[in-house]
This record gives C-alpha cells, sequence and structure tokens, in this order.
C-alpha cells in the first residue's frame, strides 16, 4: 500500500499546487491548469487516488449535503466552507447575475469568494470527466478536524494554526520540511498544509479506512457523485 501513489490539489494564485505521498518523502508539484499538474505527477509515477480542494457534483437547486454536514463537522471553523451554488450560478457571466440565480434556485446568494472560484469549479467539472484514476473530493478544514480528532484549531492562517496543522500531518507520516521546489516558491503556506492534507484523505481513501459526508453520495443533473472525504 504504502508504495502507491496519491496526491492531494489544493487551488492557488496562479494555478494548483499537489503534494505527492508514495511512503517516501512527499513530492511537491504545481502548474497553472490541474490537468498539467497531474500529468506531471503521472510522469514520476503511477497515481492510484486524487485528492480535490474543491466541489465536485454541482446542484441543480438547494444546498448539497456534503456542505452542510461538512460545516458541522468543523464546528467552530463552519466558516471556512462555504455553500456550493447551484451550477447555473456557477456558469454565470458576472457575480451579480451568479446572485441572482442562486437566490431563485439555492436560497441565498453568491459570496464573492465563492464566484471568484467558478474558473477552478468548472475546470474540475471538466477535467474530473475524463481521467482514470479515482478522484474525490475533500476539505482540508475537515481533513485537519479529523486529525485533531475535532478538537478546536487556531486559524490556519496564524503562526499557531499553521504549526498545528503542521505537526498534525507530521505525527500521521506526512512531513513538509525543506525545499518543495517551484511548488514552494508559488504556493502559500497554507495552500501547501491544504493540499498535504487532501492527500492525507486520498492516502485513506486508498487504504479503504476514510468515510464520506454523506455516507451515500448525492448525484445531481450533471451525474457525478458528490461527497466530501475524510
Amino acid at each position: 500500500m504504502d508504495d502507491q501513489r496519491v496526491i492531494g490539489v489544493d487551488g492557488c494564485a496562479g494555478g494548483w499546487v499537489g503534494i505527492a505521498l508514495d511512503g517516501g518523502r512527499p513530492a511537491a508539484y504545481f502548474a497553472t491548469g490541474i490537468e498539467r499538474l497531474l500529468a506531471d505527477a503521472v510522469r514520476d509515477g503511477p497515481v492510484a487516488v486524487v485528492g480535490v480542494d474543491m466541489p465536485i457534483g454541482l446542484p441543480d437547486r438547494g444546498p448539497r449535503q456534503a456542505d452542510l454536514l461538512a460545516r458541522e463537522y468543523v464546528g467552530a471553523r463552519r466558516a471556512s466552507v462555504f455553500m456550493t451554488p447551484v451550477r447555473a450560478a456557477i456558469e454565470a457571466e458576472t457575480h451579480a447575475e451568479a446572485v441572482r440565480i442562486n437566490r431563485g434556485l439555492g436560497g441565498a446568494g453568491v459570496s464573492a469568494q465563492a464566484f471568484a472560484l467558478a474558473r477552478k469549479i468548472l475546470e474540475v467539472d471538466v477535467w474530473v470527466r475524463q481521467v482514470s484514476f479515482r478522484v474525490v473530493e475533500v476539505h482540508p478544514e475537515v481533513c485537519f478536524a479529523r486529525m485533531a480528532n475535532r478538537r478546536p484549531l487556531a486559524r490556519k492562517m496564524t503562526w499557531a494554526g499553521a504549526e498545528t496543522r503542521r505537526e498534525l500531518l507530521a505525527d500521521d507520516g506526512v512531513v513538509l520540511a525543506g525545499d518543495l521546489g517551484p511548488a514552494g516558491a508559488a504556493a502559500k503556506v497554507d495552500d501547501v498544509l491544504d493540499a498535504a492534507a487532501a492527500a492525507w484523505t486520498a492516502r485513506r481513501v486508498l487504504a479503504g479506512t476514510a468515510e464520506s459526508l454523506p455516507g451515500t453520495p448525492e448525484v445531481f443533473g450533471d451525474g457525478l457523485p458528490c461527497a466530501i472525504w475524510v
């Protein structure tokens, strides 16, 4: 099992950052597109499972159970889990249009932060249908909550929050240190930690020890199974 590679992927400024695990030292990747990032990773060896910090399975109307359950799971950090807009809102040309559509179909507006991710969400929506390896959606704060046995954690943008998350990963064999190459230069500390948390969950999926929120994934009109794994 340890020699099977998994990778966690997180969006960052300018593209995507990935952390791959294969039982040795983590390997880091950066690319402007998720397809290119995985192509680079696969050149270094086959990948069995990919964990992606981005919604997979976009609702036609209403909220996703995955988001509601993830918010409940992280407790005090619930604000870190944004509610995924409906597909029509994600595909809208402007933020104002997205807000109008989502209020009609989803019952709420769309934050500027969520709408800013629309391009990356749609990039994953296309890419995930074209790959042969297993891809699961993750949320890093859900991952870290599970590592910490759901005890409260400081915000990840603080020194204490970043160090605690680095220690949680290291305690489970994911040691991030030293030069991470182009990925370390391009991605912020929290992006790297989030990608590593996604890889941690991908490893659990490969081992058969992960759980999904909800237990039975929802399926919307796009036909993609929708659940957040941890």
